[in-house]
């Protein structure tokens, strides 16, 4: 059993859990995800670690309550324990395990669309504890679904948001900024690493193939059981099958079947759907709506 330390509300149906799990906590590493079990009827659920702090022996996830499960998750309160809460998995981003002096020569720009702004946030804290500065784009749709904002300001050499309502920000999407930073402003960018919901993580890779810049993407959005064992992560990228799960969860955006990603990602919301009008209680496989469903 896995207790709840602390609950926050970040925004409308997206909060932030702290579990004490101090194995996961001094294991973790920038791109990985855990597999929570709410309860003995819970499904498994993949999150991607938000923050981890060994010295508490604290995992923080973000959530946001869309899918039957999250919204179970939603109802738990600090002080009440998850059945399971297993992890670090996934493999971690592929900066930690380069040269650092190799690191450190390359401009990078991170893109978050929504709830994609928590798996961002532990990567760009890697880069400001390692003493380099990137720059990161966090998108939502309006103000007041904008997270994380002040803990990646903090670490971010330059933060810039985009709404898509113009309500805070660059009035448009994250692709409309980017291109406004590289084509009208002049910035130099060697890689862009873009966490967000697979539609927007597309249109990126659109964009940036055209301006050249190598991209990173993290394909949380497609996983059910987080092993490898269900198949349901199968993704094409260049002229091969990975597992997102277990070759992943990060990509070459460039390689990837998007198309055929965003087909896998809507297999579930028929059944989701069903139970949802129905009202029923018992465990469902669909979408699980946590950071990595934006």
């Amino acid at each position: 059993m896995y207790k709840i330390v602390e609950k926050k509300d970040l925004a409308p149906n997206i909060f932030s859990m702290d579990i004490l799990a101090p194995r996961v906590a001094n294991s973790a590493q920038p791109g990985q995800f855990v597999i929570v079990i709410a309860d003995e009827e819970g499904e498994r659920v993949p999150l991607t670690i938000c923050d981890y702090d060994k010295e508490r022996g604290t995992v923080n996830i973000v959530v946001q309550a869309m899918g039957c499960s999250t919204k179970k998750m939603a109802k738990f309160e600090e002080g009440d324990y998850f059945k399971d809460f297993v992890g670090p998995l996934g493999r971690p981003s592929e900066y930690v395990n380069e040269d650092i002096e190799e690191v450190k020569k390359k401009k990078v720009l991170f893109v978050a669309g929504g709830v994609g702004a928590a798996p961002v946030f532990p990567q760009v804290r890697w880069f400001h504890e390692h003493d380099i500065d990137v720059d990161v784009i966090v998108g939502a749709k309006t103000k007041d679904l904008i997270i994380l904002k002040d803990k990646i300001e903090e670490v971010a050499g330059n933060l810039y948001i985009a709404t898509d309502d113009g309500s805070y920000g660059f009035n448009g999407m994250v692709t409309g900024l980017i291109e406004d930073l590289v084509v009208n402003q002049g910035k130099k960018y060697d890689v862009v690493i873009s966490i967000g919901p697979m539609i927007m993580m597309k249109f990126v890779c659109l964009l940036t193939k055209k301006l050249g810049i190598k991209t990173i993407v993290s394909l949380n959005p497609i996983m059910v059981d987080g092993t490898g064992m269900c198949g349901a992560c199968r993704v094409s990228v260049g002229n091969e099958t990975k597992f997102a799960c277990v070759d992943g969860p990060e990509f070459d955006g460039h390689l990837v079947d998007f198309d055929e990603a965003l087909k896998r990602q809507a297999q579930y919301k028929v059944e989701e759907t069903e139970l949802a009008a129905r009202g029923e209680k018992k465990t469902c496989t669909c979408q699980h709506g946590g950071v990595h469903n934006g």
